[in-house]
């Protein structure tokens, strides 16, 4: 990209008029080796320009006295004003005078970002680690064949009539630094985030409901079977189904229980006696705290971002957003004194190295980080 393009984005970034393709087209020259490459006036570095748009605006916003749009790429959101130089994506942000930007050092090492991989156990116990199988026939189980894809799910096909009426399940589990597909033998697609696990029936054939059992997080696009609801159990609700797509957030180190609706219609029934069902509608998303729901409009693409290999937060602190860092990347956070109490929002992807990561959050100028082996410190 020469410098005209280069300077002429960054005004349109600064007038709140840039539009999503060129806001896209921004961040990939920000982001790759040519931005070193960047000079205007008095050599001017890709992070000096950066800092200079991050000025222009808090310069706009405090004249207006109003939040400044960048984009109308994520509304309803407030957050730091830091966030334009932090991730370089749009939103609402207000102005905070003790964030300043700042230029970030080089990191002494950096941790390589997590892949597909995860662990089946058959009914049997035996383990198999998928990443390990070469494409093809992985095991069968009582008439159902399990195999691996070339593109790395995996599926499950009725191959013969069951021998016998008890039923076997399967579970699928990630670690750390691992995420998976699986197809499962209804039709039903399930996109396992990292640290989460789901068991499940070998097959669904003679049982009048689809149960499942989710750890973690997964993303649901559940075949349709008005005959068999199907059903997602978690530690403390279900989430029963006809046909359609949804996210379950459900790790025990998260404070509360997460379900977002992306099309069709979910039922949530939390496992406390006497709790009331609530019925989710798309763009709906239900928090269970407490034994107590709660539900609000929310920006769908954002929640289900991680599967589609995308960090995204919206409004969170740091130890929200480096929990997520922790289970990716597979490594332990340390925080020394007090942490910042701004909020972050903004997304990057996934499949960068976590130095990557850090550095646009340090550009805020609101926190720092070390990387010492597989520990992060975060530090104000």
């Amino acid at each position: 990209m020469d410098n005209q393009r280069i300077t002429q984005l960054a005004q349109k970034i600064v007038d709140a008029n840039i539009t999503e393709i060129e806001l896209e087209e921004f961040n990939h020259w920000y982001y790759s080796d040519d931005g070193e490459s960047y000079q205007v006036n008095s050599h001017q570095s890709k992070d000096e320009l950066a800092l200079a748009i991050y000025r222009n605006v808090i310069q706009r916003a405090e004249l207006q006295k109003k939040p400044v749009k960048v984009m109308k790429l994520w509304p309803r959101v407030a957050v730091a004003a830091a966030v334009l130089l932090a991730f370089m994506v749009g939103g609402y942000f207000y102005y905070d005078s003790k964030i300043q930007p700042t230029e970030t050092g080089a990191y002494q090492n950096d941790i390589a970002p997590g892949k597909n991989g995860a662990t089946l156990t058959l009914a049997n116990g035996q383990k198999i680690y998928v990443s390990d199988e070469k494409v093809g026939k992985l095991a069968q189980e009582s008439g159902v064949s399990i195999s691996k894809t070339a593109d790395g799910q995996i599926i499950y096909e009725i191959a013969s009539s069951p021998r016998n009426d008890a039923v076997q399940y399967n579970t699928l589990s990630t670690t750390r630094g691992e995420q998976f597909q699986v197809r499962l033998p209804d039709g039903t697609l399930v996109f396992l985030n990292a640290e989460s696990s789901l068991k499940y029936p070998t097959s669904f054939a003679k049982l009048d409901q689809r149960q499942v059992t989710l750890t973690g997080e997964g993303y649901f696009e559940v075949a349709k079977d008005k005959a068999h609801p199907f059903i997602v159990k978690t530690s403390a609700q279900e989430v029963e189904v006809l046909g359609t797509h949804f996210n379950v957030n459900a790790y025990i180190n998260e404070p509360s229980i997460k379900t977002t609706l992306v099309e069709g219609s979910v039922r949530i029934s939390p496992s406390k006696e006497n709790a009331k069902d609530l019925i989710l509608k798309p763009g709906q998303q239900a928090t269970l705290n407490n034994n107590a729901l709660t539900v609000k409009e929310i920006d769908v693409e954002r929640a289900v971002a991680w599967k589609n290999s995308t960090f995204s937060f919206e409004n969170e602190d740091i130890k929200s957003i480096m929990r997520n860092v922790a289970r990716w990347y597979n490594v332990e956070v340390v925080y020394e004194g007090d942490l910042p109490a701004e909020r972050f929002g903004g997304g990057v992807s996934r499949f960068e190295n976590v130095s990557h990561v850090l550095r646009i959050l340090e550009k805020t100028g609101a926190v720092h980080f070390r990387i010492e082996g597989r520990k992060i410190i975060v530090s104000k």
